[in-house]
């Protein structure tokens, strides 16, 4: 029993041990007679848990985006508009500095073609794109569809040669069920089609609400709110015939509250729709729109003037209020909502600007948390009178949490703007000059805080509180952490906001005298060699990586890695930034990085079908990737293998590694080097 176990053991630490070619996403083809001469080519995948196919509507800069080639095109077909895609989803990517859209579960596009030339019998098509997880594989896949006959006019091809016809009238969330498959002869067969679950809820809806409950606690602390609270209260309190009515009346204030901010939430979905929310996100000129609204928030809240709703509109719900009942208590707090709204409008506003770049029903859940906030007080204290008397007395500080939210939405602004400069590349906003702006902007805040600059509407300062104070050096810090950021410190507090470390003035910085770890900037490359991540001397060619490590007698490490790799540049961000990897990357090692999706066109004396795959090897990204399959029977991205100069692993018992954290990769080039000594 024993000798089982442990041949078990053994088998299982074997296969886990041994990367293997990943293959998270199985296609299906079908193509549909539209008119006598137009057809629609429909590619399905159904992609296994937790992975995600990057939908052809990323923007440049960011992941790799799929992408559909067509053979002989010219003369025999047009492409009638742009490919249409199934439901996407969209996340801000904080490693590209780009709003990144992909599929998961499922991904359906679909491509009308108009045939020019009636002999074709059948189109050939080749999608490419990139799926990730921990890991990223770029994968090309080769699709033909046969026109259909007039006995059939929808095929589906779920093999080379297998060709299929679609039974029942799927939805859009339909798949191919494999198990249905009916044979009809050597090729034809009969399938139908099952649903998939439904998406699940995306987990950045929970970071909009907490962001936007906070803020409506913010919204509280502001003049045109703060007070209003013991007012209100008092008024049910003292208004109700019995405390029961009091507090009861100060509930249903209290989700009136909620309900008119919800309902905002709902209009603005509303009237832009959900698809066109997540578009609109990576729309320059809405990036722009947004960077003047907050502006023209932040101005307000710094006291250079007041966005006010017309004060007949007050007058008239104030009127209503009068009515009382439940539909007078509804007046009363979409009074509050319109007296209150010079505070509280550009904190709203802010909102739904940042809700509306993630899409869907972000803005209803980002005006619920907001709501919530600001009803729950007027209930609480309704509920437990008492404490009121812990209240702080209204007065300049009430100014001042005005003011500090402006800073804030003054800095928020310039993120929308970097993201329009971003997919333009004018590098107008490079990193150095965001950076530069933001430090001034949480410098200045700073000196306000310490009473060095007043505004309009501020109050005489005799002394600063410990609160502000506190507050003040807080800022003052955050302020001096960025400064670092000039030179080309990594800033992973503030990861997401800046533009990527590449999109500066100077990939070093601003200046490059050194490195800090022992090795300067200005010492003569090798040939063939560059600056990579952190000043680390780097190969992009294996030959001339191989003949410098031989000259210098150290370790190559093969950097199997993309230029949309997200996860590459995680791992390039965050662990080889540490001192201790970064020492080693930087002294003990030869780096070589391979780009598997380097699309630049290998020589035609150098180009070659692959033993292994049997994939045309046409580009220098092809090379390396078959490279990578060939030799380490993997095709996954950021891959690490350690070798000697013979180009033997120099980790026997974990050949490569991928994705992991500082220490185990720590730990991992220390083993390979140390047998490269023996």
């Amino acid at each position: 029993m024993k000798k089982i176990l442990f041949i078990l053991l053994t088998f299982l630490a074997f296969t886990k041990g041994n990367a293997q070619v990943l293959d998270p996403a199985k296609w299906t083809t079908a193509i549909e007679k539209k008119s006598e001469t137009n057809y629609v080519l429909t590619f399905t995948a159904v992609i296994e848990k937790d992975w995600h196919i990057y939908s052809q509507f990323t923007p440049d800069g960011g992941p790799l985006p799929l992408e559909i080639k067509f053979k002989d095109q010219i003369g025999n077909f047009d492409l009638v508009g742009k490919a249409k895609e199934s439901k996407t989803t969209t996340s801000f990517n904080d490693v590209f500095g780009v709003n990144e859209t992909f599929f998961h579960d499922k991904a359906q596009i679909q491509q009308e073609i108009s045939l020019t030339n009636p002999e074709v019998v059948a189109i050939q098509a080749e999608l490419n794109y990139q799926i990730c997880k921990e890991v990223c594989i770029n994968l090309e896949k080769k699709f033909t569809f046969k026109i259909p006959t007039e006995k059939t006019n929808r095929t589906v091809e779920i093999a080379p040669t297998a060709i299929v016809k679609l039974v029942g009238n799927p939805t859009d969330n339909a798949v191919i069920a494999p198990e249905t498959i009916q044979k009809k002869g050597a090729e034809i067969v009969e399938i139908k089609t099952v649903e998939l679950p439904k998406p699940r809820l995306e987990r950045g809806l929970w970071s909009i609400f907490f962001i936007a409950f906070f803020s409506g606690f913010a919204a509280l602390l502001t003049p045109c709110v703060f007070p209003m609270i013991p007012m209100t209260v008092s008024f049910f309190t003292k208004q109700s015939k019995t405390k029961a009515a009091g507090i009861r009346n100060a509930i249903i204030y209290g989700i009136s509250i909620i309900l008119i901010y919800v309902l905002l939430g709902f209009v603005v979905t509303w009237v832009f729709g959900a698809d066109a929310l997540n578009a609109l996100s990576t729309n320059v000129y809405f990036n722009i729109i947004f960077f003047i609204l907050l502006v023209v928030f932040a101005t307000s809240f710094l006291g250079a003037f007041e966005i006010m709703l017309p004060n007949s509109w007050a007058n008239k719900v104030d009127s209503q209020a009068d009515r009382g009942g439940i539909i007078g208590i509804l007046f009363m707090a979409l009074a509050l909502a319109i007296v209150s709204f010079s505070c509280t409008g550009p904190i709203v506003g802010t909102l739904l600007v940042d809700a509306a770049s993630k899409g869907g029903i972000a803005p209803i859940i980002g005006m619920f948390g907001f709501s919530l906030a600001l009803a729950l007080p007027f209930m609480l204290f309704a509920m437990f009178p008492g404490w009121l008397n812990s209240l702080p007395k209204s007065g300049g500080w009430l100014n001042t949490v005005k003011v500090v939210l402006g800073f804030l939405e003054l800095a928020l602004a310039f993120k929308f703007l970097s993201n329009a400069d971003l997919v333009l590349q004018l590098h107008l906003l490079e990193r150095e000059v965001f950076l530069v702006i933001w430090i001034a902007i949480f410098g200045t805040l700073a000196f306000y805080l310490f009473g060095k600059i007043t505004l309009p509407h501020d109050s005489p300062l005799p002394h600063i509180s410990v609160g502000r104070l506190s507050l003040g050096l807080l800022v003052l810090s955050f302020t001096i952490y960025l400064i670092p950021g000039l030179w080309g410190a990594p800033l992973k507090l503030i990861s997401a906001f800046p533009p990527p470390m590449e999109y500066s003035e100077s990939p070093l910085g601003l200046v490059s005298s050194g490195t800090g770890n022992g090795t300067s900037v200005s010492t003569a490359l090798p040939e063939g060699a560059k600056f990579g991540p952190h000043q680390i001397v780097v190969f992009d060619d294996y030959d001339k990586g191989l003949a410098y490590a031989k000259m210098v007698n150290k370790p190559i490490m093969l950097d199997f890695t993309g230029h949309a790799c997200v996860n590459c540049r995680k791992m390039e961000n965050n662990v080889w930034s540490e001192d201790n990897v970064l020492s080693i990357l930087k002294n003990q090692v030869v780096l070589i990085s391979l780009y598997v999706d380097d699309q630049r066109l290998l020589p035609k004396n150098e180009q070659f079908v692959s033993e292994k795959t049997g994939s045309e090897i046409e580009t220098i990204g092809d090379k390396w990737t078959d490279f990578m399959i060939s030799k380490y029977n993997t095709n996954t991205q950021p891959l690490y293998v350690l070798i000697d100069l013979q180009g033997n692993s120099l980790n026997k018992e974990q050949p490569t590694i991928s994705y992991v954290s500082v220490t185990e990769y720590e730990n991992w080039l220390k083993t390979g080097i140390s047998n490269f000594k023996k």
